[in-house]
């Protein structure tokens, strides 16, 4: 699965997890229902955000959740999952959006999609993707047409972006994309009144996923040769995080003027898991769950602290075997390399393509990994990431799922 939003769930109740659960298991229903099994390939982790702001606006009905079957990715347990027109306009957003990545790929002749046959193929899929999106779109009187035209008009701006281009400028067809999508949820949901404010929210959700994308894959663009928004108009990282940061507080204000009747999960993801996604992609998130971030910064590195010299309550407890730095890691203890320092983003292996990454992703489906595992490799591009079931018990996590009452946001 794709996108920015990927919450750990440790950070999340247990009330908010069964929701978040319920509108990812929706989607992926929902596009298995009017489109086809293969279809769920396209399931994604921002596409559910549509399902929730459409949910967040309404009253909470019975009919707005029903019990699914076993599934393996969730180890064969039934589960309530979210459905309506919520679950129905995300899936229609995220055929486009994985219709949008695949034209990408094949674009950047990733992979198997260097090849012109499979390149023909992948494009046939894009295409029969974008005409299942407005078939489902048009049912829910949704017109597609604007997340097509942003998609078709990308391609050309890529084309002609360079130095001196602003970065606005080349992510404006995802902003508008994701404002038209953010916006029609205040029209399913009967309140107008949210259109703007949400549309601006869309806007700047959208410019924040496609530059925290640059961000993650600007190396192995650079690597491949492959297009990158940051390299090609000559943005450094330090003005790519400013731009980051206000798309941040900007989708923060934008909410602030929407009426919601639940906005709890909404607040989690849209304000909390932005900012995780900014500090995960910038390499300075501090989760110190497994396999989700960077690891937290050593009190033994650095400092008084180096090679065990200890501090003001005497020497650290690995004296110069220090596993954390400062001392040999295979010394006579036989400790093992410590973790990487804070911020330290380790090399990471290139992208798959299109079809390879459609074998990993049934692979992980069939072995249930998607779920149970502590970590995995993501299917298509080969990030880190962490099994929807699975908690931790450390005690330094935040739970932000009771309204900000673990930190001190001024949200």
């Amino acid at each position: 699965m794709f996108g920015i939003v990927r919450p750990c769930t440790h950070r999340l109740t247990d009330g908010l997890k069964t929701e978040w659960m319920a509108h990812l298991c929706g989607l992926c229903l929902a596009l298995r229902s009017d489109h086809g099994q293969f279809a769920r390939v396209v399931t994604n982790y921002d596409g559910l955000i549509v399902s929730v702001l459409t949910e967040a606006q309404t009253e909470r009905t019975a009919a707005s959740r029903r019990t699914a079957g076993p599934c393996p990715l969730r180890a064969m347990r039934t589960a309530p999952v979210a459905r309506g027109e919520g679950a129905r306009l995300a899936a229609a957003v995220s055929l486009v959006l994985a219709s949008a990545k695949v034209r990408d790929h094949v674009a950047d002749r990733d992979g198997v999609l260097a090849r012109k046959p499979v390149a023909a193929a992948a494009r046939r899929v894009a295409a029969g993707w974008d005409r299942a999106g407005a078939r489902s779109g048009a049912r829910l009187g949704f017109d597609t047409a604007v997340l097509l035209d942003a998609v078709d008009r990308q391609a050309g701006i890529e084309a002609l972006a360079g130095p001196g281009t602003l970065l606005r400028t080349v992510t404006e067809p995802t902003e508008t994309a994701t404002a038209a999508a953010f916006a029609y949820t205040a029209v399913l949901a009967g309140r107008p009144e949210n259109s703007a404010p949400l549309a601006e929210a869309g806007r700047f959700f959208g410019r924040l996923a496609h530059l925290l994308d640059a961000v993650e894959d600007r190396e192995a663009d650079a690597a491949s040769g492959a297009f990158n928004p940051l390299t090609a108009t000559s943005t450094s990282l330090t003005e790519a995080r400013r731009l980051a940061d206000d798309a941040v507080h900007g989708v923060r204000l934008a909410l602030r003027d929407a009426r919601f009747v639940d906005d709890k999960l909404v607040h989690v993801l849209l304000v909390h898991e932005l900012r995780n996604s900014v500090n995960r992609a910038f390499g300075t998130t501090t989760c110190a769950h497994q396999g989700h971030g960077s690891a937290p910064q050593n009190p033994y590195q650095g400092g008084p602290y180096q090679g065990g010299q200890g501090g003001p309550y005497g020497p650290g407890p690995y004296g110069s075997d220090n596993p954390y730095g400062g001392g040999s890691p295979g010394g006579p203890g036989g400790l093992p390399p410590g973790p990487p320092q804070f911020g330290q983003q380790p090399p990471r292996p290139g992208k798959r393509g299109f079809w390879a990454g459609c074998a990993a992703f049934v692979g992980l489906c069939c072995t249930c990994k998607l779920c149970c595992a502590e970590e995995y490799e993501g299917p298509w591009s080969r990030k880190k990431r962490e099994g929807s079931c699975q908690k931790c018990d450390c005690g330094n996590c935040g739970n932000c799922g009771d309204c900000c009452t673990c930190c001190d946001c001024s949200c």
